[in-house]
């Protein structure tokens, strides 16, 4: 069965006051989605969106299982250097696809898959740590980085590569796996004057779009992960989303839903809760990918706009505990999306003991997953009723096709609600600053004039702290 979007709650007619989205003003974006439709599907053909062939890249997915089947099977742990978008996609597949305690696990109790690891910030307490806790000689280091120069991870590339050499000498080069442009950028460099193998990232595949490219895929079929079936996932959503009829076009509607409940209902924030602990990594790999592309400074005619909504990560149950105060009594300015499943592949049945003390005895005779489920349908109500936009995503079980379905329908998604807010998509020049003035700071050449700038900015500062 199909994923399916509940937006019910989203409009006017079923929340308290009609405080939602009027029927008649998403009617109204449907001449207006058409045309963001077809200037999507040129995009798509002219191969400036690249990750709509993603899905069908029936080359890669052989190439890296045989890769994974062959020499990935004389390894005992994968760890993946990277950050970003380069990342956050091979954690939620992790999340969702593998035993929770998958790398406590035994080598039986793993099918004798490796270890993952994905190592995504340079903390040095958490990679110093990493690196005890390992042995690097039966270790492989998937270094990703589509341009080779991430300051974060190619710091992290350094420290694994001089441990390496320590202890195997020459034979480092059969421990690494670069991940990164298919021309250009350092990796490549090395790749090749090192003879160190290296997997491509699609010239027209940014990092936040890449995780059904071998940036996710080799970490996934490494682990076991049936990368083929994520794939097909993604060719089913694909091919839901090649309407230009709004209301049968899954991506268009969660696009149209959030860009109203922004732009017209002052609800900016737009919390991601999934009630499923396997789901719950796929928000923060959501965060990014709505974050980083949808926020800028100017439109694509080039008018100063400073728009885009701020996702925020939630999870249920825990998160009625900790945030769902603030969403039923605080300000209007929220959209709650669920991720939900339909089928568990696992419960657990609570025991009927303790029957004649009323606060235990109800449990009895449900299970964790009955509870959880009431406990959203409890929320959902809740914030209906108090005049709350939410939606809900449901999946009919977490598995590697309806994981491909879930990224790809928020990837084409994320591409219409540029469209709709007017904006790139694909670039991200706030963060290009942050990564100029890290280069600056750190004494890279060719940013001088940066590192100026940078410490007369200092000295200023020292004179208003405490």
């Amino acid at each position: 069965m199909p994923i399916k979007l509940d937006y019910n709650n989203m409009l006017a007619p079923r929340l308290k006051d009609g405080r939602g989205i009027d029927p008649t003003r998403l009617a109204g974006l449907s001449d207006r989605f058409r045309e963001i439709h077809t200037d999507v599907e040129r995009r798509r053909e002219t191969g400036e969106l690249g990750f709509f062939a993603l899905p069908y890249a029936t080359d890669v997915v052989e190439a890296i299982e045989q890769f994974a089947e062959g020499p990935g099977q004389a390894f005992s742990n994968l760890v993946v250097l990277g950050i970003g978008g380069s990342a956050l996609g091979t954690v939620a597949l992790r999340t969702a696809l593998l035993d929770p305690f998958w790398n406590e696990l035994d080598e039986e109790g793993r099918d004798f898959y490796p270890r993952l690891y994905v190592v995504d910030n340079p903390d040095p307490s958490t990679f110093s740590a990493l690196l005890r806790r390992i042995d690097v000689r039966t270790t492989l280091f998937n270094v990703v980085s589509k341009s080779g120069g991430t300051a974060e991870t190619m710091s992290q590339l350094l420290v694994v590569r001089e441990k390496l050499e320590e202890m195997i000498g020459d034979g480092y080069r059969r421990h690494l796996l670069f991940t990164t442009d298919p021309e250009a950028g350092v990796l490549r460099k090395l790749s090749r004057e090192e003879d160190i193998a290296a997997l491509s990232v699609p010239p027209k595949v940014g990092g936040r779009f890449s995780v059904l490219s071998a940036v996710g895929l080799l970490p996934a079929a490494m682990a076991g992960i049936p990368i083929g079936s994520l794939l097909e996932g993604a060719q089913a959503m694909d091919t839901r989303c090649r309407t230009d009829e709004l209301t049968e076009n899954p991506a268009g509607l969660y696009a149209a839903l959030q860009y109203l409940a922004d732009t017209e209902l002052s609800a900016p924030i737009h919390v991601m809760m999934p009630y499923s602990d396997p789901l719950r990594d796929v928000a923060d790999w959501f965060r990014q990918l709505w974050a980083e592309s949808l926020g800028k400074a100017e439109s694509l005619s080039g008018a100063e706009g400073h728009v885009g909504p701020t996702p925020v990560k939630a999870l249920g149950a825990t998160d009625q505990h900790s945030q769902v105060q603030l969403y039923i009594e605080g300000p209007f300015d929220k959209t709650i999306t669920f991720l939900i499943e339909r089928e568990r592949s696992e419960d657990v049945e609570i025991p009927r003991i303790y029957s004649e003390i009323p606060e235990l005895g109800y449990l009895g005779g449900h299970s964790l997953a009955e509870l959880l489920r009431i406990e959203k349908e409890a929320t959902e109500a809740a914030l209906t009723e108090r005049g709350r936009m939410n939606m809900t995503i449901e999946l009919p079980n977490v598995d590697a096709h309806s994981i491909g379905e879930l990224l790809f329908l928020l990837q084409v998604a994320t591409v219409y609600a540029g469209a709709l807010y007017d904006v790139d998509p694909l670039n991200q020049p706030g963060v290009e600053l942050g990564k100029q003035l890290t280069y600056a700071i750190m004494g890279r050449p060719g940013f001088e004039e940066a590192r100026r700038e940078w410490e007369k900015r200092e000295a200023k500062k020292e004179e208003w702290m405490a």
